[in-house]
């Protein structure tokens, strides 16, 4: 299992300004973390693209793996396993051994925001990597956005336009060579107040792997 990179990126990327200054006031605090534009995680060759948010502080940024060492992730990788994208239901750390078969976890922004929140140029900036990988996925592919900003992302980096691809939780949309699905973000707020409950994100899944069966 290989974290997947797209053409040319670069783990150092400095293109965003405020992102930039804001990992190294990180590393200077914590310089035990990877704090770095972190690189998608699971299988190359995978027909499942499962696109989050951003790293988060003491998560991805931390770990260097996608929703690794945060809340986020739990939900995350228990649904996985469970319909057997991950080869176990947590991920520890970058080199836990785990192993997403035909699965792969990317961001729509490589780099911690502060507040885990990006700009829109930071987002923008950040696209032509997720247009890479996204070209990059075979024929008959399942795209998961999970959270209004990844969707949006997802849309702009297939040339899309935004008007005709309305967020929706399991919201489905027909691309040219696959599907999209859209899902609420697996995040703390969204759990703890029932936004999204535990049978509603599995239920996305388990709609992902019919897709994939088909």
């Amino acid at each position: 299992m290989t974290r997947k990179k797209p053409k040319g990126f670069d783990p150092n990327c400095k293109k965003c300004p405020r992102l930039a200054q804001f990992l190294k006031d990180i590393r200077k605090q914590y310089p035990d973390y990877f704090s770095k534009a972190v690189p998608a995680f699971g299988d190359e060759n995978a027909r499942l693209c499962i696109v989050g948010l951003a790293p988060g502080m003491h998560g991805a940024n931390a770990t260097g793996r996608p929703f690794t060492g945060d809340h986020a992730g739990i939900l995350l990788y228990q649904t996985l396993h469970k319909y057997g994208f991950a080869s176990a239901p947590e991920s520890t750390s970058a080199d836990d051994g785990l192993k997403l078969p035909n699965c792969r976890i990317t961001n729509a922004v490589k780099c911690l925001p502060p507040q885990n929140k990006p700009v829109g140029a930071e987002v923008n900036t950040c696209n032509t990597w997720l247009a890479q990988e996204l070209e990059d996925l075979p024929s008959n592919h399942v795209i998961v956005a999970l959270g209004g900003i990844a969707h949006k992302a997802v849309i702009k980096a297939l040339g899309l336009k935004q008007s005709d691809y309305s967020f929706g939780h399991a919201v489905e949309h027909q691309l040219e060579r696959g599907v999209l699905i859209d899902c609420y973000h697996c995040s703390r707020y969204n759990t703890q107040t029932k936004r999204l409950t535990t049978p509603m994100f599995e239920k996305v899944f388990k709609r992902a792997q019919t897709l994939l069966n088909r």
